[in-house]
């Protein structure tokens, strides 16, 4: 058995030339209920247990976006799958370091597999729900407006078939 380890410190972080603040890559797990076609969606905790956000996390010197989002989802979220193309990139302020502005960019990521053991998981609780209940329980705004970009693509796909 192979033991998974979080990624700790931030020697390795990239930082914004514009805004001085941290880049940090996130994503939106998600699956499709079969029996409707409608999206699920993976939240975790904060890591003091509150909340209800996605993965994300910095993004580090020595991998793609779309790897830093896969690591952030499989560290804090214990999943694994495929990144898809980008919602967008966000401008926000730290709770933490308030004079701090980080950018934010979120891809989807279409969960194939939910590990039993993952680095965060005695930290962090993570739980499947809808879009409206993330939308009514997510208290970042920008993670909001990046779902529903993805209900907005989810539906045209949908469209289409």
């Amino acid at each position: 058995m192979a033991v998974l380890v979080a990624r700790q410190g931030r020697e390795l972080q990239r930082y914004s030339q514009s805004t001085g603040g941290r880049i940090v890559v996130g994503c939106i797990p998600y699956r499709v209920r079969p029996c409707d076609g409608e999206l699920e969606v993976l939240v975790i905790t904060s890591q003091k247990g509150h909340g209800m956000m996605f993965p994300k996390g910095g993004w580090e010197v020595d991998e793609s976006m779309d790897e830093a989002a896969r690591r952030e989802a499989l560290e804090e979220a214990g999943v694994l799958g495929d990144t898809e193309p980008v919602l967008g990139f966000w401008h926000y302020k730290s709770r933490r370091y308030v004079d701090q502005t980080y950018e934010g960019f979120m891809f989807p990521l279409r969960v194939a597999d939910e590990l039993h053991q993952w680095p965060e998981m005695a930290s962090r609780k993570r739980t499947w729900a809808t879009v409206q209940q993330v939308m009514d329980g997510c208290p970042h705004w920008w993670m909001r407006e990046a779902l529903e970009r993805l209900v907005a693509r989810h539906a045209v796909l949908q469209s289409a078939l």
